[in-house]
């Protein structure tokens, strides 16, 4: 998945002014009648469900929109050149690279923003006539459209967000509780992008799920793949701590709640304070139920533990999400 990426962008330059005079039978001195250049085309970046990703962007770093066409005797203006629309997923964020601003932030679809205008046309001699200059022998050249580098950042679009350690069960419980897909191994690292879920409850209310990359402790500093997807979390209303019972990292699963925090923390202080709840993973193995009775007292945000492969819980924590995100009594 390209989530990321840099583009250089160009206008099209107008079309040139036409220098012409008219000669007519009965009118051998008619005057100046060139036509004006038609404008440049402009590069304008759009938001699509369409799109998942920034990989048909990828294949090419320059985009460059079409030059208007010149102008030409009789008063005939050039054409207007039409705009180059890239087209990018909900959630793209653009950037000038030269100033760091933020263009646009295209969080919905139809959303759009002009990255790189194009150039007007240039006046025709018609336009340079006067009483004193009756014959004018000029035309301005159209103008070169503007040339900006940009880059674009995705964040998935998400209401839900999944964290935990590699193998904490974040890919086994998103797909109990939507009909994603996301491959589930016995090994770290499993999970190699963000993935999306729609999760639909029995009253029909829909939201969506995002699980990303599992963390490492030292994960905002570059360790590992979690923090350079822990961004796609941005957006997020509410964040899913998952815990794995049956074999915590260290020997108190409280210690790896607050191992994940501290590393979202360090990430993002905004994200670390969003609303969270913590689901105590791998109910069906006897040793994970074992360790949340040791604990649960202490411990009462596991209110909702799950086994995602046999389905206990998933139904509870479905509904209780639906309250938190839809306001649902």
């Amino acid at each position: 998945m390209i989530d990321a990426l840099s583009l250089r962008v160009r206008g099209g330059r107008g079309g040139a002014g036409c220098i012409s005079f008219l000669r007519e039978k009965y009118r051998p001195k008619g005057g100046p009648n060139g036509g004006d250049g038609g404008c440049g085309g402009s590069v304008w970046i759009e938001a699509t469900r369409r799109e998942t990703t920034l990989s048909p962007l990828s294949r090419k770093t320059f985009h460059e929109a079409r030059s208007g066409g010149g102008g030409a005797g009789r008063e005939r203006a050039g054409a207007d050149a039409d705009d180059l629309v890239l087209m990018v997923p909900e959630g793209t964020i653009i950037r000038d690279v030269s100033t760091g601003a933020i263009l646009k932030d295209l969080a919905r679809e139809g959303d759009r923003v002009c990255v790189a205008k194009g150039g007007r046309g240039g006046r025709g001699n018609r336009k340079f006539a006067s009483s004193v200059n009756r014959t004018p022998r000029r035309a301005d050249p159209g103008e070169e459209g503007e040339i900006r580098r940009i880059s674009l950042e995705l964040r998935v679009l998400a209401d839900v967000g999944l964290v935990g350690f590699p193998n904490a069960g974040k890919s086994s419980l998103l797909r109990a509780l939507s009909r994603a897909k996301p491959k589930v191994a016995a090994y770290p690292f499993t999970t190699l992008h963000p993935v999306l879920g729609v999760v639909e409850t029995e009253s029909f209310e829909t939201f969506t799920v995002a699980e990303v990359p599992g963390l490492l402790e030292g994960a905002h500093g570059g360790r590992g793949l979690g923090d350079r997807f822990l961004r796609h979390l941005g957006r997020t209303r509410f964040v899913l701590y998952l815990i794995d019972f049956s074999e915590p990292r260290t020997k108190d699963p409280r210690d790896d709640f607050e191992a994940l925090r501290r590393e979202v923390g360090a990430f993002s202080k905004d994200l670390a304070a969003r609303p969270c709840a913590i689901v105590a993973t791998k109910m069906d193995l006897e040793a994970a139920r074992e360790r949340l009775a040791s604990v649960r007292k202490s411990f009462p945000s596991t209110r909702y533990p799950v086994a995602a492969l046999r389905g206990d819980g998933i139904p509870a924590r479905k509904e209780a999400l639906a309250r938190r995100i839809t306001g649902s009594p």
